[in-house]
């Protein structure tokens, strides 16, 4: 905790890089961040679409960087890395959201379709976590906040290889707090429930696995944006000091149920 008599809640002075920030999860995460106090970078590999999200932030009256990245790249999050700290002079918040799946019966997943979404998912995650952890290390501060999924923890039909890919998430977010903890650098995860986004809406509102996500969703409803921005901010903050290693679910009490009805 620091001495601050605002909020513990208020990021106010932080610098956060969100990579994977132009869609869905990600974007609201980045603007919440921003809402909360926090100057935000929010990276992608489409040049459009960070500067679009980029004006957002400004428009919170936060400062923010227009920078691209490919997590496949370990060079491109070094440039970012760099630019970041060159800008803002150190990083307090990194939130890794980039992912991608890919549907289709696990006996016939090609292995080049398991290992795209392995090195996106996974070890994408990693290298981020290896730089920007490397300064949060340094510095003596940090909050690392990767993005896990339901299927970290439950299977979903025909996506074993973004479900692994998770689980790995998952258990690096543990490895790497308790490697970090020492350096007061927290590393959390959060694992959103059933959130429409422009990618999967038609899926979720016409189809039968939709229907079958609100039966097994006991608050009978998908999730908002902005409440997994609510969780992001609690775990980029000092009202979370003494948390870390955890996979906070916002799911609407998804993995709790059993019978609903």
């Amino acid at each position: 905790m620091n001495d601050r008599s605002t909020s513990t809640f208020d990021l106010s002075g932080r610098c956060a890089v969100v990579v994977g920030a132009t869609s869905g999860l990600g974007r609201e995460i980045a603007l919440g961040l921003a809402r909360a106090g926090a100057n935000v970078v929010a990276s992608s590999r489409r040049s459009e679409q960070v500067e679009e999200v980029a004006a957002a932030i400004e428009a919170e009256g936060r400062r923010t960087l227009r920078l691209c990245s490919d997590v496949l790249r370990r060079d491109s999050l070094e440039v970012l890395h760099a630019g970041v700290l060159q800008e803002f002079g150190s990083v307090e918040i990194l939130v890794n959201a980039a992912g991608i799946t890919s549907r289709l019966p696990t006996i016939d997943c090609p292995e080049e379709t398991w290992q795209r979404i392995f090195d996106t998912n996974l070890t994408g995650t990693l290298r981020a976590c290896q730089i920007f952890g490397r300064t949060m290390l340094e510095q003596g501060r940090g909050s690392i906040i990767n993005i896990a999924s339901l299927s970290s923890f439950v299977a979903f039909h025909e996506v074993a290889a973004y479900g692994a890919s998770k689980a790995g998430v998952a258990a690096l977010t543990r490895s790497l707090a308790v490697e970090f903890a020492s350096k007061n650098v927290r590393v959390n995860g959060i694992a959103p429930g059933i959130f429409p986004t422009d990618l999967n809406r038609e899926l979720l509102f016409t189809t039968e696995r939709g229907r079958e996500e609100i039966l097994r969703t006991p608050m009978a409803r998908f999730g908002r944006l902005e409440e997994v921005a609510g969780a992001a901010v609690f775990l980029a903050s000092d009202a979370a000091s003494f948390v870390t290693g955890e996979i906070l679910t916002v799911d609407g009490g998804y993995l709790a149920s059993g019978v609903n009805q």
